[in-house]
């Protein structure tokens, strides 16, 4: 091989490797971690989340869909409000599972992924897009509550009354 076939190789392994160090590089401080899990939400606590978020969605006209999961993403809780949109059952129960599961409300994804964090859409079980917002009392993790049915940022502001409203 010629000396500028190798200078080319070369310089091509330099370019790939560089980029994938570069590429993994990370931040210089890591955010804090996520809540522990706690004792499970009760049926009562599910409730009183859907109620308080279902006054917020009623106070701004929205039709919401409600699901309140513990925090292994089972759902414990349902509503759906009368003129809600069906295909936003699914996906309120998606953003909640992400929500208990991750620790986090989905909200942070929907974030990182319009930074161009693009590898989020291959993280399995994330529904990037706000809605979903855990439940925490005590410091821990206790469920989550997810609401679809309005834009992502009125579900994920009709999921946070519902998720200060569980003690």
């Amino acid at each position: 091989m010629g000396r500028l076939a190798w200078t080319t190789m070369a310089l091509g392994v330099a370019v790939l490797f560089g980029s994938v160090v570069h590429a993994q590089q990370q931040p210089s401080s890591p955010p804090p971690p996520p809540p522990a899990y706690g004792t499970p939400i009760t049926l009562e606590q599910a409730r009183a989340a859907i109620v308080a978020g279902e006054a917020e969605s009623k106070k701004n006209g929205w039709n919401h869909v409600f699901a309140v999961v513990d925090g292994g993403g089972t759902l414990i809780a349902f509503e759906k409000a009368d003129l809600a949109s069906n295909s936003s059952s699914e996906i309120a129960q998606a953003k909640a599972r992400t929500a208990a599961t991750f620790r986090v409300p989905t909200k942070a994804y929907q974030d990182r992924l319009s930074s161009g964090e693009t590898f989020i859409l291959g993280l399995p079980g994330v529904v990037p897009a706000a809605g979903g917002v855990p439940i925490v009392v005590g410091g821990k993790v206790i469920g989550a509550i997810g609401v679809s049915g309005a834009t992502p940022l009125q579900d994920h502001q009709s999921a946070e009354a519902g998720a200060a409203a569980v003690k």
